[in-house]
């Protein structure tokens, strides 16, 4: 068993951000990552991320690359390759966890494991996850160029997107299915100039064409669409961490300082958030560091 004072399962944003305030505590730190970035697909695209002061229009992955090595100059930080599983708390509080045949137990955890998208089976669509479809307005709907933009119901979640995104461009609202407005969303629609398009959609081709049942092609400059969130380690459930159920999916419930329900585990970024950007999972990633540090000395 390999003991450490801190351990950070998660190595994106969040827990880049979690570790460094650690390293610069004069901590010991150990990061373990499985290289499964959420927003990798933005990279595969070719695309780059935006929003995140001073790193607007950046590659995602130059950035987590640029803040791994600043973090690894540091002597006391330790990064291990590899999936975090099977964790569980020890009789003595302690939490210990195995990445591969290692089996290691830390003082304090801290949880940034993200989360997985799970996007809604239309030909087409996945394919263009990052390049032409999006799930943030503010990450995304500036590139839009005030053009033409499709949303791809998948829930009632939909009209919340409809609502905000004619902000960047003409919008239209893909039912699909999916769900009926009522009345009151009507009239918000109609008020917000959202045009809604009932035929369902039979598959995305080109850059992001809308093709529909009944073969009328509709081309967009982009699309946004609500995929459901799923966890993407078991970790927390394995600790007893309680969850919250937001509307997109589970999340790690955290109070203070991002501690989560079991004593000495912390949760930071899109697994301990309802929704979440990078500068958001940075800032979750600062504060779980604050919260297991100063759970180690009161």
């Amino acid at each position: 068993m390999k003991r450490v004072d801190f351990a950070i399962i998660g190595g994106s944003y969040a827990g880049l951000s979690a570790a460094l305030q650690l390293a610069r505590a004069r901590r010991d730190v150990l990061v373990v990552d499985a290289g499964q970035r959420r927003n990798r697909f933005v990279d595969e695209a070719g695309e780059t991320s935006h929003g995140f002061l001073s790193q607007d229009g950046r590659a995602p992955g130059e950035i987590a690359a640029d803040a791994r090595q600043q973090l690894m100059r540091y002597a006391t930080v330790r990064w291990m390759d590899g999936v975090a599983e099977q964790a569980w708390v020890e009789p003595d509080g302690r939490l210990a966890f195995r990445v591969g045949e290692t089996r290691i137990s830390a003082a304090r955890l801290i949880l940034a494991t993200g989360a997985r998208d799970e996007l809604p089976p239309i030909p087409g669509l996945a394919e263009r996850w990052g390049r032409s479809v999006f799930h943030c307005p503010y990450c995304h709907g500036y590139e839009m160029d005030a053009g033409r933009i499709g949303i791809v119901a998948t829930s009632s979640l939909a009209h919340h997107h409809a609502v905000m995104l004619p902000d960047w461009g003409a919008t239209t609202l893909f039912l699909n299915g999916a769900y009926s407005p009522n009345e009151d969303e009507l009239a918000v629609l109609a008020r917000r100039g959202t045009q809604l398009e009932r035929t369902p959609i039979e598959r995305i081709e080109g850059l992001a064409d809308v093709v529909l049942k009944d073969g009328r092609k509709l081309p967009m400059n982009g699309l946004f669409t609500q995929p459901r969130t799923t966890m993407s380690s078991p970790l927390a459930e394995q600790l007893g961490c309680a969850m919250d159920e937001g509307p997109m999916g589970p999340f790690i419930k955290t109070g203070e300082a991002q501690a989560t329900s079991i004593p000495n585990v912390f949760a930071c970024g899109d697994a301990a958030r309802a929704a979440g950007n990078v500068a958001l999972a940075v800032a979750d990633g600062v504060m779980a560091a604050f919260g297991a540090h100063r759970a180690s000395m009161f």
